[in-house]
């Protein structure tokens, strides 16, 4: 069963001995993001963190809430990422396209195969208390300032609640929020973020746009917003699909946009669509590197409601790892079976961590004829949550993608430069400070699969040097016996 809010998990996080409870005094001004950072880089992702006594407020703050494999995969309440996995294909069997043509109309099916919309109800916990309009003050709240050059504090795990004006299809999404002052705050979108569609039909109909941030809940709900679904479909519906059960909804105070019972803080408002854009100062980003300084919507603060005694949820932004990291890595392996259904051939795929989940892609696939590498490159920049995926390396079906020093070797083995790179112009991330214009650049494919002689390669094509399976069993067996030791085991 999914858990029904915050406390529930952080629970059962104790329970397992997986969560710090840290009882000094700290400060929301950087010393939380240093320690958050510090325990981020450990090789398991370290465990989560409560922050009980921060200054200046009785709230306390966790971190890291997501930040490991483990805690990922519990928050699914499945065994493994396949588990979950086979949650999001059982959502389309059994009318698995068996076509291209098939596969295009996969999305709007998608939206509508769940058995578990979510549930409105009419009176909820996160609104025990309510501040509104000359009440409200974000200051109250124990927003942490992350990094030196930040003029400010921001949230950084806010589920944003937008709606399209006139389809009134609700989006959820994860979005830096940097505060501007007591009720004001700018929203970290671009114009490639389906918020930003959003925005821009209310801007075009001349309305005010209603936005609503939660905070908490169900730590699900964390990566739903984060996971590069399909457009045009309700993320609450895919949670509950996820969760196995309803996401309660309830009616915000002072407009009418629905959030998560449940939640923590809630904090509602309004973008002026026909004000200016305002400028905003840099943070700090996913990919390890400071954003630049921008133009964006201003929200404001309408209402501020929470739970009598909250938790305020934060995530740090830095150099990868960070615990965003395992969020994208449950959306890699959970997305998996749908980028078969588009890239039949492919057996795998893996975005590592130094490439920030953004700029590297590995790929292995079945390879049977002559150009299927550029095939695969490009039906992978074709989908939508791939598209600005700076360099694909794609590499035979043998071949772990999982393990890179494997990829990198076989790179190093079988590319030859000039035949085997792929060069193409398109939108890129517009967090990639590399691209001369932003949002848009150059992206590179490379081919590090065997040649085939139709591929331009004349030569024989080396057979790898590789032990029999019998002599590998058989040392296997007999380790032991060779006298190495119980540590040196391989």
């Amino acid at each position: 069963m999914a858990y029904d809010d915050l406390s529930g998990f952080l629970s059962e996080l104790q329970d397992d001995g997986d969560l710090v409870r840290i009882a000094v005094s700290v400060d929301r001004d950087l010393e939380i993001a240093e320690i958050t950072d510090r325990i981020c880089k450990l090789p398991d992702g370290g465990p989560a963190m409560v922050f009980e006594n921060v200054k200046g407020s009785s709230i306390p703050i966790v971190t890291n809430l997501l930040g490991s494999e483990q805690r990922m995969i519990k928050a699914l309440r499945a065994r493994s990422f396949d588990e979950a996995a086979g949650r999001i294909l059982a959502m389309i069997k059994p009318d698995v396209p068996e076509n291209w043509l098939e596969a295009l109309n996969l999305v709007p099916r998608f939206a509508q195969l769940s058995k578990l919309p979510p549930k409105t109800v009419t009176t909820a916990i996160c609104q025990q208390v309510v501040k509104i309009g000359t009440d409200v003050d974000l200051n109250e709240l124990p927003i942490p300032r992350c990094w030196p050059d930040e003029p400010g504090p921001s949230i950084t795990l806010g589920q944003l609640y937008t709606q399209h004006p006139t389809s009134r299809i609700r989006n959820v999404g994860l979005y830096p929020l940097q505060v501007m002052g007591r009720g004001s705050l700018a929203v970290h979108w671009s114009v490639q973020d389906e918020a930003w569609s959003n925005f821009d039909e209310y801007r075009t109909q001349q309305q005010q746009m209603p936005i609503a941030i939660a905070l908490g809940g169900d730590p699900l709900l964390n990566f739903v917003a984060s996971a590069p679904w399909p457009a045009n479909t309700d993320d609450c519906l895919l949670a509950g699909c996820l969760r196995e059960k309803n996401v309660e909804l309830v009616k915000c105070r002072s407009h009418d946009l629905e959030v998560p019972a449940e939640a923590e803080i809630v904090i509602e408002g309004y973008i002026d669509t026909s004000a200016p854009l305002i400028s905003a100062g840099i943070i700090g980003s996913p990919i390890g590197f400071y954003g630049p300084t921008e133009q964006l919507p201003a929200i404001n603060v309408t209402a501020v409601t929470h739970r009598s005694n909250p938790i305020f949820p934060a995530m740090i932004y830095g150099r990868p790892p960070m615990e965003d990291y395992w969020m994208h890595k449950a959306s890699e392996r959970l997305f998996l079976p749908i980028v078969k259904l588009f890239v039949p051939e492919i057996i795998d795929y893996h975005m590592p961590r130094s490439g920030a989940f953004r700029h590297l892609l590995f790929a292995s696939f079945k390879k049977s004829y002559s150009g299927q590498s550029r095939k695969v490159m490009h039906a992978l920049w074709g989908l939508d949550w791939l598209f600005a995926t700076k360099i694909i390396v794609v590499v035979d079906q043998d071949v772990l993608v999982q393990d890179e020093e494997q990829v990198w070797f076989h790179v190093g083995a079988n590319v030859h430069p000039g035949r085997d790179t792929v060069f193409c112009e398109g939108p890129t991330h517009m967090l990639d400070h590399a691209a001369p214009t932003r949002g848009m650049g150059q992206k590179m494919g490379i081919d590090a699969t065997r040649k085939l002689p139709e591929e331009g390669h004349p030569r024989a094509w080396p057979d790898e040097v590789l032990m029999t399976t019998e002599i590998k069993e058989l040392v296997s067996r007999r380790w032991s016996d060779y006298g190495f030791g119980e540590n040196l085991v391989l």
